[in-house]
């Protein structure tokens, strides 16, 4: 599981159109994930920036996998750069989002649904999946590690229901749910502009990027969840026509279909 993914990452680090300020976390673990055989010695631990829940929302859409997989890849994939219990709970959450959207998911239980998962999975390690990544972490044990994470998502969550309660779409989103550099944060961020227009993902995604924090992590992760409530054909057509990497987008988006 970890081999094909750890590749990527690494040819990613090469690759010359990787030149747009990525994160140092990114960076760092992709080096050190390229001289290791223990994937775990690469992970940066003590970070839980947004990078790992920025990528994570095509593990929502795969077709035919099970929770546990669903989770185990979105926890990896995060866990081989942001190994942070935080980054790794935040990454399932989002994924869990994307698929209950997906899935026809009505907006306004999301919150709801997104709570009882965490408190569901609190106290579950993914052994299968992280091996002992709870050890180079420092923690007592694996319950230990992964409840870090999941307590910091489950406060994240409830300030995204308190700032829904009182909605004001004028004022600066992270002015209620945080400026999202952290990956707990983006995730209520992306949620909270999400929230206030999940019939107009144009209007949540102007107010996701027209933000004083980490405003395009935060417009990228409101993208996804608008995208998998509404459809491709939700966004306007000449955008759609300028995605990067299109035709391979639409080749996977077909084997999927598939």
């Amino acid at each position: 599981m970890v081999g094909p993914v750890s590749a990527e990452f690494i040819a990613w680090y090469h690759a010359p159109d990787n030149n747009r300020a990525p994160g140092n976390t990114c960076l760092t673990a992709c080096r050190l994930l390229e001289h290791t055989r223990i994937w775990q010695e690469a992970s940066q631990t003590h970070s839980k920036g947004c990078g790992a829940n920025m990528r994570v929302a095509p593990v929502g859409l795969v077709p035919g996998l099970s929770e546990e997989q669903r989770a185990g890849a979105a926890q990896l994939q995060a866990a081989l750069t942001h190994g942070h219990p935080t980054a790794l709970a935040a990454s399932d959450l989002l994924a869990r989002a994307v698929f209950l959207l997906a899935q026809g998911a009505e907006p306004l239980g999301l919150i709801g649904q997104l709570r009882s998962y965490a408190l569901e999975n609190r106290g579950r390690y993914h052994t299968r999946w992280l091996g002992d990544l709870w050890r180079h972490a420092g923690d007592a044990t694996p319950q230990a590690y992964i409840q870090r994470g999941w307590d910091e998502c489950l406060a994240a969550l409830e300030t995204v229901r308190d700032a829904l309660r009182d909605p004001s779409p004028e004022t600066d989103p992270c002015e209620r749910t945080g400026d999202g550099w952290i990956a707990e944060e983006a995730l209520a961020t992306a949620l909270h502009c999400f929230l206030l227009f999940p019939e107009e993902p144009v209007t949540a995604l102007r107010r996701a990027a027209c933000t004083r924090g980490d405003s395009d992590s935060i417009a990228c992760l409101a993208g996804a969840l608008a995208g998998a409530h509404l459809g491709a054909a939700a966004w306007p057509k000449e955008w759609s026509e300028r995605i990067e990497y299109r035709s391979d987008l639409l080749s996977l988006a077909a084997l999927w279909d598939a």
